[in-house]
């Protein structure tokens, strides 16, 4: 019985005394194992585990690597820019927004959170506040938009724009025969930098529902404008269809000359107008689908003596007036040229185009999902190549 007993022990001591022996063999004869084994391996990674777990705001070092051509995920310390994203977006476009949403996480906001102002004519559901607040990393505030912002103005003859908008859809005309696209557009022209959800913020990137962001965006866009004293920022420019504003640069031509001291020196007069006089538009409109911008710009005594001046001119409901050459035309008269920016590192695309990047390496670095062939840029209605040229002037 008792040899019995003793033999477990005597196995048992036997085996541990060969593993000893294997692991010293293996110790001086193999560099990677005594690495992979060594005391100051298990050591270190405790005391990081033990950083990790005292400062959960921080994620693990693997976790924060920067990307290629990119700084680290910013500090604690990083102080962010008075800005926000702002969508203008109704209940029936929950999956849509969320997946803009989603995209300009995944591609930049997951790093920065900041916040977002959702915008709707009608209160929003419980259902789509719960699912974007999930979804965003930064603060997320949901504003109704005040009756007299939105609807059509009481002064406007509506025979005559029912009229306009009935032979506009007849020659189909995009959006010809919309009043709630008309709406959207005097709001998004004057009114939506004025709501009170808006007043706090000195910038804004305008996002739409089902639109999509092609790059990882490597930098601070709000940064960027604040630093370089810019007031705008686009990435697609095109030429707008001539028989919504039919009588638009008329009367942008009568306010210049009523208010000449709102003219900017070295304006961009000479992208909107091709003999640099301002005698002709030439259609060319920086897509606001896509804008980043200064709201101080829109909100200072020279644009908002424009808007009015325009809205008190019924275009919006007896033409089609768009946001995109109102603020266009308001951005290349009022403020000097180089106050004005492509960004060319930001890939997207709101259907049917896209602008991907194609600037040095900026679609490598990026890691653009877009291909660089099927790009608006080189289509013939795009404005962006007679932008270019006119800055390089």
């Amino acid at each position: 019985m008792r040899l019995l007993a003793s033999s477990p022990v005597r196995i048992a001591a036997s085996v541990m005394g060969l593993v000893i022996l294997l692991h010293f063999l293996a110790t001086f004869t193999h560099d990677g194992y005594a690495r992979a084994t060594s005391l100051q391996r298990f050591t270190q990674s405790s005391s990081e585990t033990s950083k990790s777990v005292q400062n959960p705001s921080i994620p693990p070092s693997h976790d924060i690597e920067p990307l290629p051509g990119s700084e680290a995920y910013p500090s604690s310390s990083y102080t962010r820019v008075n800005a926000t994203f702002v969508i203008l977006c109704r209940n029936d476009q929950l999956w849509d927004t969320m997946r803009s949403v989603r995209e300009i996480e995944d591609k930049f906001n997951h790093k920065y959170h900041y916040p977002y102002v959702f915008l709707n004519e009608v209160p929003f559901t419980e259902e789509f506040k719960y699912r974007l607040k999930t979804m965003a990393s930064g603060k997320a505030e949901f504003g109704l938009i005040p009756r007299d912002h939105w609807f059509q103005p009481d002064w406007i003859d509506e025979a005559k724009a029912s009229k306009s908008r009935e032979k506009m859809q007849s020659e189909n005309i995009i959006y010809g025969g919309s009043l709630s696209y008309r709406n959207m557009c005097r709001f998004n022209s004057g009114f939506f930098f004025r709501h009170p959800l808006m007043e706090k913020y000195k910038w804004y990137w305008r996002i739409e529902p089902d639109v999509h962001f092609h790059c990882n965006i490597l930098f601070d866009p709000f940064r960027y404008m604040e630093e370089n004293n810019k007031i705008y920022a686009f990435t697609i420019s095109m030429i707008e269809y001539e028989a919504t504003i039919p009588t638009l640069w008329g009367h942008v031509k009568d306010f210049v000359k009523k208010y000449p001291q709102y003219v900017a020196k070295n304006n961009a007069m000479g992208f909107i107008s091709d003999d640099g006089s301002g005698d002709r538009y030439n259609l060319c409109h920086f897509w606001s689908n896509f804008e980043i911008a200064n709201m101080e710009f829109w909100r200072g005594e020279a644009y908002m003596k424009f808007f009015e001046y325009l809205d008190s001119q019924g275009g919006f409901y007896y033409e089609r007036w768009g946001d995109a050459p109102v603020h266009s035309i308001a951005a290349s008269i009022f403020a000097p040229r180089e106050q004005i920016h492509f960004f060319d590192e930001i890939g997207y695309e709101h259907a049917p185009y896209t602008h991907c990047p194609k600037e040095g390496d900026n679609w490598e670095k990026g890691k653009c999902t877009c291909r660089p062939d099927n790009n608006f840029d080189f289509d013939g209605i795009s404005c962006l190549n007679k932008f270019q040229n006119f800055m390089k002037s």
